[in-house]
């Protein structure tokens, strides 16, 4: 699902009446919260899975942009093994759902992955030195970060390859030329030109992350989602419950959409300069 800032573009000189009706309903509902007991006693508990829902967004989206990275340069290498991995690799997790990938890790992953390292520290394990690891070792939160990480990273391999490839060729042959190593031509003269391109669309994966991250209620972490789960299935207010998880989710993806906008703008006018 396309994010506010792809269907927020207007003609130029247009007056964002779209904003001006958002502010007014978002402060309406607001106005309505505070007043209604019902809806405020809603909001509280949804917002003790607001911290979960960020923790779970910048980490696995931090995380997911620096593999993304990691698999964009493996598929711009001179290698064409490494070529032909990240092309694999992007290709499979792209066809996978969020939401199967989720499963997967967390119910195929994560028991793969403690039944190899006992079987790496099995001399540690036998001798006594450690204990043997379990998978409830493996938190139910970290496999959800684990899943989000690995499915975004093949889309944000795409923004970082496309960004990199977008800078003229001459650039870098200049950087060549002037004895710079590989790093110093990515540091210096690639990346900054590049970041214009890959911006936009990887601040649209943010904003889309913090809607797939209510995927997360599904393993049962305390999201706002999963909160809203657990309220509603025992007040059965479920028209309340779930007009605040939309809310608070608008808010964030919205607020998030205008401040990358604005990061953009500021950007391209220092690009300009």
């Amino acid at each position: 699902m396309a994010s506010p800032s792809e269907h927020s573009g207007s003609t130029k000189g247009d007056y964002p009446w779209w904003l001006v009706a958002l502010v007014v309903i978002a402060v309406a509902i607001a106005v309505m919260i505070a007043a209604n007991e019902i809806y405020t006693q809603v909001f509280a508990v949804i917002l003790k899975g607001l911290w979960v829902t960020i923790f779970v967004t910048v980490v696995g989206f931090t995380l997911a942009t620096l593999l993304g990275l990691g698999v964009a340069l493996l598929g711009l290498s001179d290698s064409a093994v490494a070529r032909q991995f990240a092309r694999f690799y992007t290709e499979v997790i792209r066809g996978v759902p969020i939401l199967v990938l989720l499963f997967y890790v967390a119910f195929v992953g994560a028991p793969a992955l403690v039944a190899l390292a006992n079987f790496v520290a099995t001399p540690l394990v036998t001798a006594g030195y450690i204990e043997p690891f379990l998978v409830r070792d493996v938190s139910l939160m970290w496999r959800a970060i684990i899943a989000l990480m690995i499915g975004y990273s093949a889309f944000i391999g795409e923004v970082f390859r496309a960004g990199i490839q977008s800078v003229d060729k001459g650039q870098i042959e200049a950087a060549k030329a002037l004895g710079l190593s590989r790093y110093q031509r990515f540091r210096l003269v690639i990346f900054p030109q590049a970041i214009r391109v890959i911006l936009p669309p990887l601040g649209n994966d943010f904003v889309a992350m913090v809607k797939d991250s209510s995927l997360v209620s599904v393993l049962g972490v305390s999201d706002i989602t999963q909160m809203a789960k657990v309220y509603a299935s025992g007040s059965f207010r479920f028209f309340e419950t779930y007009s605040i998880v939309a809310y608070v989710y608008l808010i964030l993806t919205v607020g998030l959409s205008l401040a990358l906008r604005g990061l953009e703008k500021r950007l391209r006018k220092g690009f300009e300069r």
